[in-house]
């Protein structure tokens, strides 16, 4: 239960100060200029190119590959958790940009295409954690989840890296989302208990004692 309840109490902390303070905290702004202070045009190119893998459309030819495989091997209970968890993010966050409504950061020119929609939580935060949170349950109980693990610890932190750097979004931005994704992937995983009926994992290939 720890898996949900702290990360939804800090995710509950820190939208009850942006809502509160209607621009957020200091630091935001800080930790932004600190990066902006980095810029190159090469590392503005890459951000540029890194950003684009933790939009949902991006990742949605892996979802529907995946979704495939589970029908295939009528492994349900996957099946629905993949589903259930990816398409529920993507819902919790266009709800919860509605309902806080926080404006983006315009502390710089940037060649980044202007967003015109809201900031908190951040979408590729959220995309990118349940993403990964969702892929390490899977392999939890195989060899890979180790490597998984790692590539996806890598990739969270890279997608939420490129959102700052870019200035599209508020360190509390990435945070929020981050929480708030951990806590719906565990909490579907309680639920829906997706290797309930497999000895391994579902994305081991299936043995004769599979079912």
């Amino acid at each position: 239960m720890s898996g949900i309840c702290l990360p939804l109490l800090g995710f509950t902390i820190i939208a009850c100060r942006v809502w509160g303070l209607d621009g957020g905290f200091s630091w935001d702004v800080t930790i932004l200029e600190a990066i902006h202070g980095t810029a190159r045009p090469a590392l503005t190119q890459f951000a540029g190119i890194v950003t684009q893998f933790g939009s949902a459309w991006r990742l949605l030819p892996m979802t529907v590959a995946l979704a495939g495989l589970f029908a295939y091997r009528q492994q349900r209970r996957s099946l629905l958790y993949l589903v259930v968890t990816l398409l529920g993010s993507a819902a919790i966050n266009l709800y919860a940009k509605t309902f806080w409504h926080r404006m983006r950061p315009h502390l710089w020119d940037s060649s980044f295409p202007p967003l015109t929609d809201f900031s908190f939580p951040s979408g590729h935060a959220m995309s990118s954690m349940v993403t990964a949170a969702v892929l390490i349950t899977l392999c939890w109980h195989t060899r890979w989840r180790w490597l998984v693990l790692a590539v996806g610890s890598a990739y969270v932190v890279g997608i939420g890296w490129s959102r700052l750097y870019l200035g599209v979004h508020y360190p509390s931005d990435i945070l929020a989302g981050w929480m708030i994704a951990i806590a719906w992937a565990v909490s579907m995983n309680l639920l829906i208990n997706p290797l309930v009926s497999h000895a391994a994992s579902p994305l081991e290939p299936p043995t004769s004692l599979d079912s």
